[in-house]
C-alpha cells in the first residue's frame, strides 16, 4: 500500500484521494486553509467526459444530486441573430453536462471522501518537500512535517509543489480576460431552465443560463489587454464593476442589462491563466496534477473536468504499476497530449472574445460563415468524447 501526500484540498485533490483510496492505497489530503470552502467562489459546467469519470468511484450519482442539467448551449451575436444550438454530447444512459456551484461540489466531494475514512487535514500549507531515500517528507509552515511513498501537487495555478519538481517551470500565461459573475433573481426570462446561453457581444462576452429554482446564472469576460495588478482588481469590485458592465453589455441586444443590475452581488474580478505547456511533471516520487500541470481557459469549459480525469487516471496507473516512478511516468504518457490539445482549443475559443471593434466585424463575418451549414463534426468534440475505462489495465 502506497501512503500517498496530496497537497491541495480542492475538486483535484479531494477526488484523487478517492481514486487512490479506491485503487488500495492510503491518501492523506492536506489544504493549506485552515477550513473548508463552503459558500467560496462561481460556478461550473461538468462536461460528460468529467461526470463519466467519476462513475467507477462512485461519484456520479453524487454529482448528480447538485445543480442542474445543462443538456445544450445556444450561440448568438450582440444583434441577437442565433447561430446555433450545440450539444456537449451525452451519454447512454442520458447524462448530459451538469452546471454546480463550486462550492457545493467541493463539500459534497469532501464529505464523500470523510465518509470513506480519508484524512483531511487543514491549516497545512507545504513550504518544502525532499526526497530522502524511497520516500518523501513534505514540510510545512506550521513546523511539522509528514512522511510518505508518494507527494502528489494537486495546488493549483500557483503550485509549490510544481516549483519544487522544477525551479524553471513556466509562470502561469495571462489570458487577456478577466472572469466575473453573479446571481440574478427576480427575472422571468423566456428561457428554457438548464440552456447555456452565450454571446459575442460587440465589447464583452456574457453567458447566463436559468437555474432549476428560476434564478439566472451568469458570467462575463471583460477585455483587459494587461494583466491587471492585484491593486487594480481591488478597486474593480461592487458597484464600480457593475458599471463597467452594465456599460460594455449596452449596445447589444440580449437581456444582460437586467440580468446585471438583478444581481445582488456581482463577484469580484479575477484574471484568466492558462499554462500552453509545464514541461516537468514528475521528479522522482513527486507529481503535479490538475491545474498545477495544465491550467486550461475557461473557455474550453473542461477545467474540473480536466482534473477528474487526472485522477482516475494517475489512481490507474499506481493501481496497475507497482514501481511508484514508472507509475508517474504511465500517467504522464497517457494524459500530456490530451490535456495540452485542450489547452490550446481553449486558447483558440478565448482568443474569439478579445477583439478590437474593427476586428469584430471580421469575426462575426466568419463565426456566421462556419455557422452557416451544419458541422460534420463539432471541432471541440474531441474534449467531451474522451473515455476513461477504469477496469483496463495501464502498462508501465
Amino acid at each position: 500500500m502506497t501512503r500517498a501526500l496530496i497537497i491541495g484540498g480542492g475538486v483535484a485533490g479531494t477526488i484523487t484521494a478517492i481514486a487512490l483510496h479506491e485503487a488500495g492505497h492510503e491518501p492523506l489530503l492536506f489544504e493549506a486553509y485552515d477550513r473548508g470552502a463552503e459558500g467560496v467562489g462561481a460556478f461550473l459546467t461538468l462536461a460528460v467526459n468529467g461526470l463519466e469519470a467519476l462513475a467507477p468511484l462512485g461519484l456520479k450519482d453524487v454529482v448528480r444530486g447538485l445543480g442542474f442539467d445543462s443538456p445544450r448551449m445556444s450561440i448568438a451575436l450582440s444583434n441577437g441573430t442565433r447561430l446555433a444550438e450545440l450539444t456537449g454530447g451525452a451519454l447512454p444512459d442520458g447524462t448530459v453536462s451538469r452546471t454546480v456551484l463550486r462550492s457545493d461540489l467541493y463539500v459534497a466531494l469532501r464529505e464523500e471522501a470523510a465518509r470513506r475514512g480519508i484524512r483531511i487535514e487543514y491549516g497545512k500549507r507545504l513550504i518544502g518537500a525532499s526526497q530522502p531515500g524511497t520516500h518523501v517528507r513534505a514540510d510545512f509552515a506550521d513546523g511539522s512535517h509528514t512522511d510518505g511513498d508518494l507527494l502528489i501537487g494537486a495546488d493549483g495555478l500557483r503550485s509549490r509543489v510544481r516549483t519544487i519538481i522544477d525551479p524553471d517551470a513556466p509562470a502561469p500565461r495571462y489570458v487577456p480576460l478577466l472572469n466575473t459573475g453573479g446571481f440574478a433573481e427576480g427575472l422571468d426570462l423566456p428561457d428554457e431552465p438548464g440552456v447555456l446561453h452565450m454571446v459575442f457581444g460587440k465589447r464583452v462576452f456574457f453567458c447566463h443560463v436559468v437555474s432549476s429554482d428560476g434564478r439566472v446564472w451568469w458570467f462575463a469576460n471583460p477585455p483587459r489587454k494587461t494583466e491587471p495588478t492585484a491593486s487594480e482588481l481591488a478597486t474593480l469590485a461592487g458597484e464600480k464593476l457593475r458599471a463597467e458592465l452594465l456599460q460594455l453589455v449596452a449596445r447589444d441586444r440580449t437581456p444582460a442589462t437586467e440580468i446585471i443590475r438583478a444581481t445582488r452581488e456581482i463577484y469580484p474580478a479575477w484574471p484568466t491563466y492558462d499554462f500552453p505547456t509545464v514541461p516537468v511533471w514528475h521528479r522522482g516520487r513527486m507529481v503535479i496534477i490538475g491545474d498545477a500541470a495544465h491550467a486550461t481557459s475557461p473557455a474550453a469549459g473542461q477545467g474540473a473536468s480536466m482534473a477528474i480525469e487526472d485522477a482516475v487516471t494517475l489512481g490507474k496507473c499506481l493501481r496497475d504499476v507497482p514501481d511508484v516512478e514508472r507509475a508517474l511516468t504511465a500517467y504522464e504518457r497517457l494524459r500530456r497530449e490530451r490535456v495540452e490539445a485542450v489547452v490550446a482549443a481553449g486558447k483558440r475559443n478565448g482568443e474569439q472574445k478579445v477583439i478590437g471593434p474593427v476586428g469584430r466585424v471580421v469575426r462575426d463575418f466568419f463565426i456566421k460563415r462556419a455557422f452557416a451549414k451544419p458541422f460534420e463534426e463539432d471541432p471541440n468534440a474531441f474534449m467531451w468524447n474522451h473515455r476513461i475505462d477504469w477496469d483496463e489495465k495501464v502498462a508501465a
